[in-house]
């Protein structure tokens, strides 16, 4: 996520580090050394919370936080994502409502077009008060060329409502939103879904499914479930989520399992009373989350990418940086996500690289 606020005079740097050059004048440290033989190692990336990954044609689009803009990197291997050209497509506009603290963009192919789901918040504001939901629009083949159109803010008819981290998902044939938000009053943060009729209008009144009630939910202040991403594998679905605040280093993974037939019924969805994915100080990965999954090349291996922290105590900056690795399933079907694996540590390449 999300509480990744990047203060303006940071925002230039950031962006050098993941454009591979400058935006504040001089040279950048270019993309990393190409990964030896068959394998790779992490970080993907220098620094890049929050990170995204679709696929089409392919290729691999890939999106992180970014600071007051968006960026897309495209790439035929994700090993080799540090020598992707990377393209910014959007920047905001001055004293509008969607300036500031750009967060956790995802990438969507829907309809024939492209959607870029984002948060951002108004000029002026510090943080995070502002915070609603985006959407952009592009009907170019490939994302990285053409324009994006401002589409919509997202909300459920007749409400305006504070809101990060919007992913979008289809099951048997109808489309739904995830986002997490809050009630009013209230800064703790909880995971809701709405139904959609296109890729830029909720309908229908929002669900909470799932608020922090775990000893593991509630590290931090404010209290937070964040960051959910949908997961489908054998006709299951799982909605994995990120839990405790950002700023800790036992930030986690959490997740519920669908087990009746329609999404917007809070009671169809179980969530497991342990986290699925954790810190491991070995690995020098504190406050591992927000996370997207993605296929190998071939299609045979199933891979989770997530941002970590090296060292502890870093929090919700940008020192996060982007990580992957291979996961399983469990016998009941459930994913098996493991320990987060050692930064420097060479891995087998996803298959079909």
């Amino acid at each position: 996520m999300s509480f990744s606020v990047v203060p303006r005079y940071l925002a230039p740097v950031l962006l050098a580090v993941l454009l591979g050059s400058s935006a504040a004048g001089g040279p950048g440290p270019g993309p990393g050394p190409a990964a030896a033989g068959p394998t790779f190692t992490n970080p993907l990336l220098p620094s890049g919370p929050d990170p995204w990954v679709v696929q089409k044609d392919g290729f691999y689009y890939v999106m992180v936080t970014t600071g007051n803009s968006l960026v897309i990197r495209k790439t035929a291997k994700m090993s080799e994502l540090s020598q992707a050209p990377a393209t910014r497509v959007w920047s905001p506009q001055p004293q509008h409502e969607n300036t500031r603290n750009v967060w956790a963009p995802e990438l969507h192919f829907l309809d024939g077009k492209w959607y870029i789901y984002y948060t951002a918040g108004p000029d002026g504001q510090n943080c995070c008060g502002g915070q609603r939901s985006w959407v952009l629009e592009n009907a170019s083949p490939d994302p990285t060329q053409g324009p994006w159109v401002e589409k919509a803010r997202l909300a459920s008819p007749g409400a305006d409502f504070w809101s990060i981290d919007m992913t979008v998902f289809e099951l048997r044939g109808k489309r739904y939103a995830l986002w997490s938000g809050q009630e009013a009053g209230s800064d703790q943060q909880n995971i809701y879904i709405s139904a959609m009729s296109n890729p830029w209008t909720l309908t229908g009144p929002r669900t909470l499914l799932s608020k922090p009630e775990f000893e593991w939910e509630l590290n931090g202040t404010p209290k937070v479930n964040e960051g959910p991403e949908i997961l489908q594998h054998k006709g299951k679905t799982f909605l994995i989520f990120s839990a405790s605040h950002c700023s800790t280093d036992t930030y986690a993974l959490g997740q519920l399992t669908l087990t009746g037939r329609d999404p917007l019924v809070a009671s169809n969805w179980k969530k497991s009373p342990e986290p699925v994915f954790v810190n491991y100080a070995a690995s020098f990965a504190y406050g591992p989350g927000h996370n997207s999954f993605f296929k190998s090349k071939d299609g045979s291996q199933d891979w989770i990418i997530y941002h970590a922290n090296n060292n502890p105590r870093e929090g919700c900056g940008n020192p996060r940086s982007p990580r992957m690795q291979q996961f399983t399933w469990n016998r009941d079907g459930s994913p098996n996500f493991g320990k987060p694996v050692a930064t420097g540590k060479p891995l087998a390449r996803p298959a079909g690289e």
